[in-house]
């Protein structure tokens, strides 16, 4: 099949770089504002470079993955879908709920895919740990802890622009505590705080935050995240039941040290960055895209899918800010 990227940045170009190793993607089209990019990007794996989104629309293509700016999600995935043409686009949905809602209206009824990327859901520790949920060998939960932990926070520039911590980065613990428990949120309570980089803070936000989820069905989820976690990327989950617990990301590569005496555990050399911890789920899901491309499974990650993970972090930003628990139904009628 023939597959277009619109945004060739540092995710696009790792895409890029996914899709021309699989073996059902035939060619790619190529676009982005900075032409350098996208050239650059057809230099090292291959693809056709065409100068605007309408041209990459027009070229043939069978699929398109969106890898641009946040601000033009929405516009882009609208775009795909008019053109009847599959969409995988990176989370979020759009920049903020009140648009990522009106796509969600604008696609209703529409028989055009469209797969949200949330990566996590295609790694094996966290598709193992939803399917000893789904079984019930761990009995009815009770407790579940999920960690993202940065090793350095982003350029000024992308906190400025990313509407914040829960909504760019804690997102992603959302979205896989609803897919690992099969459970909705209904009630958060956030806390936050700044003890690194200043412009996190003149930018409004917090540096370090944790939060605490309810469940539908009573079980607590507790939520931890960090721009500074200077032994590496760290993602953990666990989840606690009345008959078992397991925990996703114990493995040789965890930048956590323990001192416990005559403990060698983690032997290996720390994760370091997101695309080193997740590269085989990446390729999972763009391999799932394409499956959803070819009409032989559907969107593993819908729309609405993750507008619920954006709700929760619409929540969370307004906890934080007002020292208060919130509900997910207020966010969802203010």
């Amino acid at each position: 099949m023939r597959i277009g990227i619109l945004g060739l940045g540092r995710i696009g170009a790792f895409h890029a770089e996914t899709l021309s190793g699989l073996d059902a993607v035939e060619s790619l089209v190529l676009t982005d504002p900075f032409a350098e990019a996208a050239k650059s990007a057809a230099e090292r794996f291959g693809g056709e470079v065409v100068d605007s989104p309408e041209a990459l629309l027009a070229a043939g293509v069978d699929g398109i993955v969106v890898a641009a700016a946040t601000d033009a999600h929405p516009k882009l995935i609208l775009a795909g879908v008019e053109a009847g043409i599959p969409v995988f686009c990176e989370k979020p949905v759009a920049k903020h709920m009140s648009e990522g809602v009106e796509v969600l209206r604008a696609v209703d009824g529409s028989d055009v895919p469209i797969q949200i990327g949330y990566n996590r859901r295609f790694d094996a520790g966290f598709v193992n740990a939803r399917a000893a949920v789904q079984s019930g060998e761990l009995g009815k939960l009770h407790t579940v802890r999920s960690t993202t932990l940065d090793p350095a926070p982003p350029p000024a520039a992308y906190i400025a622009a990313s509407g914040g911590i829960f909504r760019d980065c804690s997102v992603h613990d959302f979205d896989i505590i609803r897919w690992v428990t099969g459970r909705e949120v209904v009630e958060v309570y956030a806390v936050g705080g700044n003890r690194g980089a200043e412009y996190i803070k003149e930018a409004g936000d917090a540096d370090t935050t944790g939060a605490i989820l309810t469940l539908d069905d009573g079980t607590i989820a507790v939520v931890s995240n960090s721009r500074h976690n200077a032994r590496g990327y760290d993602v953990r989950m666990e989840i606690h039941g009345f008959t078992d617990s397991i925990a996703v990301g114990l493995e040789d590569k965890l930048p956590l040290r323990s001192v416990e005496p005559g403990v060698t555990f983690p032997a290996g050399t720390p994760h370091d960055f997101f695309m080193d911890r997740f590269t085989a789920a990446y390729r999972a899901e763009l391999t799932a895209f394409t499956e959803v491309v070819a009409g032989t499974r559907p969107s593993p990650c819908t729309v609405a899918d993750a507008l619920e993970a954006g709700w929760i972090a619409e929540a969370c930003t307004l906890s934080l800010h007002e020292h208060r628990p919130v509900t997910i139904a207020e966010v969802r009628s203010a």
